[in-house]
């Protein structure tokens, strides 16, 4: 039967991956990664990095990942921070936000012509960063109170690095909800925004895609609601135990990406 569905996994046109906890853990490549990739190259698949992390720009991804010895082009990235820009600036064309986040949120604001205004902004945007203070929770509740909206790049609570389990963008913006009494909205996976992006820029039905990632509650769901085959890998934060927490199953488990190619 496993063998049988990992048939079916390597038959698809489109690959969507989770590079968090996928791909590496923080700055340290995962086992069986660049297998994995050679394989995509190898059999003309079509593949897209969609990642909820907000802190990088798919050129800094690219990078990154060349950094740990994987050549690969900018044009298969995409983020959190990219669809975040893209529906604030569909909202509110030439709005204001006052920013929690790293360069890569900021940048992509930028891009679609979102200004940084700490005073009177349309919306307080929250992405992860390392930079994370109590001052900017103060200046963010202040500011929903005066009637700025609050968006969220991703709702995924932590994530996983090398030192262990991390608090991520949801973490963060958990705080500004509880003291103004106000919901983000979480642009991120499993929101559709971002998968049907990620299929547009692949040019695959969704019949013949398949979501690969590690978290039951962003990439397995945003798959299974999308229509793709979903494959769970347990190197990052979902393990067989907490699985059985969720009503929902992957199409296949495996332990990580190096288990697709075939041998």
């Amino acid at each position: 039967m496993q063998e049988q569905l990992l048939e079916t996994l390597r038959s698809k046109q489109g690959f969507i991956c989770d590079m968090d906890g996928v791909i590496y853990h923080g700055n340290r490549l995962l086992p069986g990664v660049k297998e994995f990739i050679d394989w995509l190259y190898a059999n003309d698949k079509r593949f897209l990095f969609l990642t909820n992390s907000s802190e990088r720009s798919p050129k800094e991804l690219q990078q990154k990942l060349g950094r740990m010895g994987l050549d690969v082009d900018e044009s298969h990235f995409y983020t959190s921070s990219l669809a975040t820009a893209k529906f604030i600036h569909s909202q509110a064309p030439g709005c204001s936000a006052y920013v929690i986040g790293a360069p890569g949120l900021v940048n992509a604001l930028y891009d679609v012509g979102i200004t940084m205004n700490d005073v009177n902004p349309d919306y307080v945007v929250v992405g992860e960063t390392n930079t994370y203070n109590y001052n900017m929770i103060i200046k963010a509740c202040q500011l929903i109170n005066k009637g700025a909206r609050l968006v969220g790049t991703n709702p995924d609570m932590t994530g996983p690095s090398e030192d262990g389990i991390i608090p991520a963008c949801r973490a963060l913006v958990a705080p500004i909800e509880l003291a103004t009494g106000r919901q983000a909205y979480y642009v991120g996976k499993p929101n559709p925004l971002m998968m049907r992006t990620g299929l547009r820029m692949l040019d695959v039905h969704s019949e013949d895609a398949a979501m690969v990632g590690d978290r039951m509650d962003t990439d397995i769901v945003a798959g299974t609601e999308s229509g793709l085959m979903t494959c769970l890998v347990l190197s990052g934060v979902s393990t067989l135990e907490n699985i059985k927490e969720f009503s929902y199953r992957p199409s296949i488990i495996l332990e990580g990406v190096g288990a697709i190619p075939a041998k």
